[in-house]
């Protein structure tokens, strides 16, 4: 059955493409997603695992094929790409995943000129700019998924150290999504009681060490649950499905995505993550939220390690 929506195509079958394309089918937001992989038998079973369970949902469309069968899709997800190797450096990652990029962008504009890309594949912020080179399309179109989950963690540990529901805390990971993130200490609060305050006035858990614990324990997240069952894909999938909601619903929310810096915090021509204002045509605009100067000079280290990568590029 046809039905008149949003279309989203999902380019890679992988755990991350094919648990996005369920948390996407489980919400209601599409009315047809297409999952494309270099593998189509892959791609062929997991679209038809999934449309055999549209009676419980609501309606849309689920297939497999190829890049023709994503034409005019509003919005593409990428989640193809390559694994780090064993003894092979991020740079060789990148190189083999660049490669990869140039035989799969070209083909996603060619078929959905005006649609929106959300780059998934790591290292996202590296592959979003290369994603915004290889298109053409301008920045606020070109989304990566940044530091959303990054964001979700810490605010997860922080209600656990608090014994505070998550989504009364504000704070963000912002910068690179990676070993280099910075957390918004200087800004976080919880129900509008900046964080310090908080803790005064609640006799909380703020021993000396706390924040860098915390911090610490959000860079190595992923690399725990890598070690415990091989990859994660559950919580990406969830974030990206709220990135999603966000663009087809045209919300306005403000979400850690992967956005072009155009001098903020004097920093410009390099994909981090960022809060960023997310409707129906992308990115509205980018916030900068207030900083101490320790931050910024992280944010800064952050930035020159993308910029150093992205120059050994030549894209």
């Amino acid at each position: 059955m046809k039905i008149r929506g949003i279309k989203i195509s999902i380019i890679g079958a992988g755990f991350v493409g094919s648990t996005t394309a369920f948390s996407i089918m489980s919400s209601g937001l599409a009315s047809e997603i297409v999952i494309v992989d270099v593998n189509k038998d892959k791609a062929e079973g997991e679209a038809m695992d999934l449309a055999h369970g549209v009676s419980f949902v609501k309606p849309v469309d689920i297939k497999s094929g190829d890049y023709k069968d994503t034409e005019e899709s509003n919005i593409v997800i990428i989640t193809a790409g390559s694994g780090q190797k064993p003894g092979e450096s991020r740079l060789d990652l990148i190189n083999r995943n660049y490669s990869i990029f140039k035989s799969i962008v070209p083909e996603v504009v060619k078929y959905s000129p005006k649609s929106i890309l959300l780059v998934v594949s790591n290292p996202v912020d590296i592959l979003t700019y290369i994603t915004y080179k290889l298109s053409g399309f301008p920045p606020e179109r070109i989304i990566g998924s940044g530091t959303v989950l990054d964001t979700s963690r810490l605010r997860y540990m922080i209600s656990e150290n608090f014994n505070i529901d998550a989504r009364n805390i504000h704070s963000y990971i912002i910068g690179e999504h990676g070993d280099s993130e910075i957390a918004t200490w200087s800004s976080t609060s919880i129900a509008g009681i900046p964080l310090e305050q908080y803790c005064n006035l609640m006799d909380a858990s703020c021993d000396s060490d706390y924040q860098d614990r915390i911090i610490n324990n959000v860079r190595n997240a992923a690399y725990e649950v890598i070690e415990r069952k091989g990859s994660t894909y559950f919580a990406v999938a969830l974030a990206v499905r709220r990135i999603v909601e966000a663009l087809s619903r045209d919300e306005n929310s403000i979400m850690t995505v992967s956005a072009l810096f155009s001098g903020e915090y004097d920093i410009d021509n390099v994909y981090m993550g960022l809060p960023a204002v997310i409707g129906s045509e992308g990115i509205q605009k980018t916030l900068r939220v207030p900083l101490n100067s320790a931050e910024k000079t992280a944010l800064q280290t952050s930035a020159d390690t993308l910029k150093d990568i992205i120059e050994k590029l030549n894209i």
